[in-house]
């Protein structure tokens, strides 16, 4: 499976420097979460290694190529994908109709039905709401559909930004629940971005703390849960 190195990338809207030299890697079969406060730049990382927002600077490799000119298109083929922030369904289509969305880069019917199967079966809630419009529908389940559209592109590496944002705590345990088992049954790389810090921790083998658009701290999920710079700075403690 390819792992995914971001090397002292900088990204920028205008003039403005959302992420300055940041460096972070996704190794096969990792869960890594990017860390820190509203603006320190994690969104804005995703965003650059979907293609959305190109880099100003720095390179990113994946499995030993070098996709930074390449469209999104082509790194979805490649096997990357991305559940956004906020969702971003289509309210007017039904659930089925977003999931094939994401579909859109797999040529075989066989594939596409057998990984439908698989996200009905990762979250029961999406398969008995197929028919309804998406945008009727809780921000829970909404999220689950986001993330079900992801998956319909059979990633290698899955990017999450913000999976818990506006969900019932109830809900936030069952999609917490999804990502441990794409990870350890599936062998799905994830790359978490997560405000609710103390969960994208607990998540993560691996995570980098984001400061004003720079890395400024790395280590494992455990090891910065206990370090008393980031509980006092993220966990309230």
């Amino acid at each position: 499976m390819p792992t995914l190195e971001a090397e002292a990338i900088a990204v920028q809207y205008g003039r403005i420097e959302a992420v300055r030299n940041a460096s972070f890697r996704v190794a096969e079969g990792e869960v890594v979460a990017l860390v820190g406060s509203n603006g320190a730049g994690k969104t804005t990382s995703l965003k650059s290694v979907m293609g959305i927002q190109p880099l100003a600077r720095g390179s990113l490799n994946w499995g030993g190529e070098d996709i930074a000119a390449l469209p999104p298109a082509s790194r979805v083929e490649r096997g990357i994908a991305l559940s956004p922030e906020g969702r971003r369904l289509f309210a007017r289509m039904s659930v089925l109709e977003n999931l094939q969305v994401g579909a859109h880069t797999v040529r075989s019917a066989a594939v596409r039905r057998r990984t439908l199967d698989q996200v009905y079966a990762l979250f029961p809630r999406v398969a008995e709401r197929r028919g309804q419009l998406a945008g009727s529908l809780s921000g829970g389940e909404q999220q689950m559909v986001a993330i079900g559209r992801a998956l319909m592109a059979q990633p290698k590496l899955l990017m999450l930004d913000e999976p818990s944002l506006g969900i019932a705590p109830k809900i936030v345990a069952e999609i917490a629940a999804a990502i441990q088992r794409l990870n350890r049954d599936a062998g799905i790389s994830i790359l978490l971005v997560e405000q609710n810090a103390r969960l994208a921790l607990k998540l993560s083998h691996r995570a980098y703390v984001f400061e004003q658009g720079a890395v400024v701290r790395t280590g494992t999920g455990e090891a910065l849960l206990a370090d008393p710079a980031v509980q006092k700075a993220y966990l309230g403690i």
